[in-house]
């Protein structure tokens, strides 16, 4: 997590152990509208706004490489403030970006690319730089990352354990980067093969303790494979200054609805998680090797394709995998009063389809630059009435 997570440091002035409030932070590419390559003018976008162009608590910054930039929520308690944060933040972007002859691209990963520039080598980047070497190469990709509050490490370590099955069906909902360098990649989120390059990137193991997720982050960063100042890298951890539990392993998502749908996902999984452990059941262990291949079938094939049960190891489809995901959750979007848009913002996203599904729609009709147009378009609304999401298991 980058400087931009300060800002839900900033306006957290308790722990919040109920797993309710949210906080999402979501990373963009900035692109030349002359060349449509990747541009490094974050400082120059960034200078272009003032304080109160963001939302409320909310805060924006450089990432890794100049060519991005971050944006961080303050704590939200519902989705209607979600929503909007996103929207104005995105807003302020993009018009700070087009001043700049810039377009800001909701995307997991650049579109057109050739070498790319050398990373920032301030602070921790330096140290991800020389360890990482010519894995961090590639590593120009954009995530929306959802925290969620949880003030109890003890019980953020067995939410964690619930959580990590599902995380495949959450990339195969957000995936949004098939192309790379002006090519299919075939993958419909290329990003997440680009992050599994760098060490621990991947989903998170079991763990039985706080104690032993701990003694697992100090491993990484004796071994040299973490600088000491960080949380890891995996797709869902345990922050390591704010009492939250973060998911990362979506793509940034093409539109501020599908953002919405995604925390929403993600609160609704943390807090079943927190009612099963209240009523003293642990989650199910998954098999470390199938989680792998749920992952990579999910990167693979998206909504588009085969899915790997993450439980038994069978085959199963993406959106069989979805629908039981809305059914373990209903009970908690009930209780948060999100029911109604989630349903509504998943069987929309279904019909229609993942961000890499739609690029791949547009750039069928005008090549990859027509699935950039897409990308910046700007798009709004996506509520039809609400319906229950179809699809059996």
């Amino acid at each position: 997590m980058s400087a931009a997570g300060t800002a839900l440091k900033a306006s957290t002035t308790r722990a919040e152990g109920d797993g309710v409030t949210i906080g999402v932070e979501e990373e963009f590419l900035l692109v030349s509208r002359g060349s449509l390559l990747p541009a490094g003018e974050a400082a120059a976008v960034l200078a272009g706004m003032l304080p109160a162009d963001l939302a409320g608590g909310s805060c924006a910054a450089r990432e890794l490489w100049d060519t991005e930039v971050e944006t961080n929520t303050g704590i939200c308690s519902d989705l209607a403030q979600v929503r909007d944060q996103l929207a104005r933040n995105r807003a302020a972007l993009r018009r700070s970006a087009r001043a700049q002859g810039l377009e800001l691209v909701p995307v997991g990963h650049p579109p057109f690319g050739t070498e790319t520039a050398p990373p920032r080598r301030d602070g921790h980047y330096e140290w991800m730089s020389d360890a990482y070497a010519g894995a961090l190469a590639d590593q120009e990709i954009c995530g929306c990352h959802v925290h969620v509050g949880l003030g109890d490490r003890e019980a953020g370590v067995a939410v964690l354990n619930h959580l990590a099955p599902w995380l495949p069906t959450l990339l195969a909902l957000s995936a949004n980067s098939p192309f790379r360098r002006g090519r299919d990649t075939g993958f419909h989120s290329w990003r997440m093969m680009v992050l599994g390059r760098l060490p621990a990137a991947g989903l998170p193991p079991w763990f039985s303790s706080a104690a032993e997720y701990d003694a697992d982050l100090d491993r990484l960063r004796e071994c040299g494979l973490l600088p000491s100042d960080h949380g890891g890298l995996r797709l869902a951890r345990l922050s390591d200054h704010l009492p939250t539990l973060e998911v990362r392993v979506a793509d940034t998502t093409v539109t501020t609805g599908e953002a919405v749908l995604y925390a929403a996902l993600v609160r609704g999984l943390v807090r079943t998680a927190l009612g099963e452990l209240d009523a003293g059941r642990e989650a199910r262990r998954c098999s470390d090797t199938v989680l792998g291949d749920a992952l990579w079938a999910a990167a693979r094939h998206g909504l588009d394709g085969p899915a790997v049960d993450p439980w038994s190891g069978t085959p199963t489809s993406p959106h069989a995998m979805a629908s039981r995901l809305y059914r373990h959750i209903e009970d908690a979007l009930a209780a948060t009063g999100d029911l109604a848009e989630v349903r509504t913002l998943l069987h929309a996203l279904l019909t229609r389809g993942n961000g890499a599904m739609r690029q791949r729609l547009a750039a069928a009709r005008r090549g990859v630059p027509g699935a950039l147009d897409m990308l910046v378009r700007d798009p709004v609304g996506e509520t039809p009435s609400p319906v229950t999401p179809s699809g059996g298991e």
